[in-house]
């Protein structure tokens, strides 16, 4: 008598769990399923890349040999800018003291919850919102994260793969796409800078670091901009509209208060960068309470100052950015040699700071271009390539547009014109509104 084998178990676990498997993906990509779940499966991924690749361990090494570049090769290296004339308000009124406080209202509170990396976004939006301007916070992200162009995903799910919103998009957006109103970009701000601005009417926007709890569920620094609306002598403090908290009691981030302190300690970071966007017609104005910052060549020279006397005076974490601020303070000069020297030491205390990622600003170099700039017109290319894939280990993919750009730059200057197309095509791919890339594409003569 034959005896029939009997079916192998395994193949039947197998079938079945290939069975689930199939069936849970169709349920994942039902639309509404998708937006509830898509965060929590980011979520466990970033966790596990993180586990396994610790981003703060990943460190820059600077290769090349800076001093053995010499001041004319530098000299050579260096793009000639045309500057255009500042505009100057047409009276230059004596400052008047302070008053002990002001609270400004008129605009809209908006946070940045339901998408990813949506605080510029949010915050430009309440700005903007302050002068009366109509649109939302979608139409913001639109321009300034429109994502991946794939008619499979969400609005939402489209611009995920970009991690931050640079200044210069705000600035741009603010110019190009919101009819009768500007925006001012400057660094090198002062507190007194901002009470100046908030007592003349003007809100303002600032870009700070903090710690605050990530996607991975540990407390890490990132970067933040926050809209500030006001400011209380007697308790020294400023009142800040946060996007992303929740700790006031009506479970918001509305009408925060930041000590003096802690606002000068967060906002150092991002070399005291502040915008403050205006109706045209009080250009005036807002130059009379900028003050010297009106001028933007003062402003860089001004955050240069700070910066250098900063690297003598703090320790640790804080000389770390000091000595950034001073690199990303030479850049806005166009000293891209001495702002090189300046980076190379920042990144030598960033590795000396302790290995643990509640302490090393792991993120930097996703808010901030700066080095590339100094080491590309340094001439310094494989340091521009090793910095850029350095900074896509602390993200475990590259998402950064600026980040391949620069990479593509690079590989350009050192004849790899494929891998500068393939980087500059993912920069535009990632980003269709990346006017740099773009750029590149056209005068190399290929589509994206």
């Amino acid at each position: 008598m034959i005896r029939r084998k009997s079916p192998n178990p395994w193949r039947r676990w197998l079938g079945a769990g290939l069975g689930v498997l199939a069936l849970a993906t169709l349920i994942y990509n039902i639309p509404p399923v998708h937006e509830r779940l898509a965060w929590r499966v980011d979520d466990l991924r970033t966790r596990i890349i993180y586990f396994f690749r610790p981003p703060e361990q990943a460190i820059f090494v600077p290769e090349e040999n800076l001093a053995a570049i010499s001041s004319a090769t530098a000299a050579a290296l260096t793009p000639q800018v045309t500057r255009t004339a500042q505009v100057t308000p047409t009276n230059q009124p004596t400052q008047i003291p302070l008053p002990p406080s002001v609270t400004l209202s008129g605009f809209t509170y908006t946070d940045q919850h339901g998408g990813w990396n949506l605080c510029g976004p949010a915050n430009l939006t309440m700005a903007l919102s302050y002068w009366g301007w109509e649109g939302t916070r979608a139409d913001v992200v639109a321009y300034v994260k429109p994502g991946v162009n794939d008619p499979s995903l969400s609005t939402v799910d489209r611009g995920k793969p970009d991690k931050n919103v640079m200044p210069y998009e705000l600035e741009d957006f603010v110019d190009t796409q919101a009819s009768g109103l500007q925006a001012i970009l400057r660094i090198g701000g002062e507190l007194e800078t901002v009470k100046r601005l908030l007592a003349a009417g003007f809100p303002v926007l600032v870009e700070k670091g903090y710690s605050e709890r990530d996607a991975s569920g540990k407390i890490t620094w990132l970067g933040h901009y926050l809209f500030v609306t006001g400011y209380d002598e007697a308790g020294q403090y400023f009142i800040v509209q946060d996007a992303y908290l929740r700790t006031n009691p009506q479970g918001t981030g509305e009408n925060l208060q930041s000590s003096f302190e802690e606002f000068q300690n967060q906002w150092r970071s991002f070399n005291y960068l502040f915008l403050v966007v205006y109706p045209e017609e009080q250009v005036d104005q807002v130059l009379a309470a900028l003050g010297p910052w009106a001028d933007d060549e003062w402003a860089n020279q001004h955050a240069l100052e700070i910066a250098q006397a900063e690297t003598t005076t703090l320790s640790g974490l804080e000389q770390f950015f000091s000595w950034f601020n001073l690199g990303s303070s030479h850049v806005r000069l166009l000293q891209y040699v001495d702002a090189a020297f300046a980076y190379d030491y920042a990144f030598q205390l960033y590795a000396n700071l302790p290995n643990d990622d509640t302490t090393r600003p792991f993120r930097m170099m996703w808010y901030q271009t700066g080095p590339y700039w100094a080491y590309y017109y340094s001439g310094r290319y494989q340091d521009v390539i090793n910095l850029a894939n350095t900074t896509f280990n602390t993200i475990g993919e590259p998402t950064l547009e600026e980040s391949l750009y620069w990479r593509g730059l690079a590989y350009e200057a050192l004849g790899e014109i494929d891998n500068a197309l393939r980087d500059y095509r993912e920069a535009v791919r990632l980003n269709p509104n990346f006017a740099p890339g773009w750029a590149q594409l056209q005068r190399l003569g290929v589509d994206a």
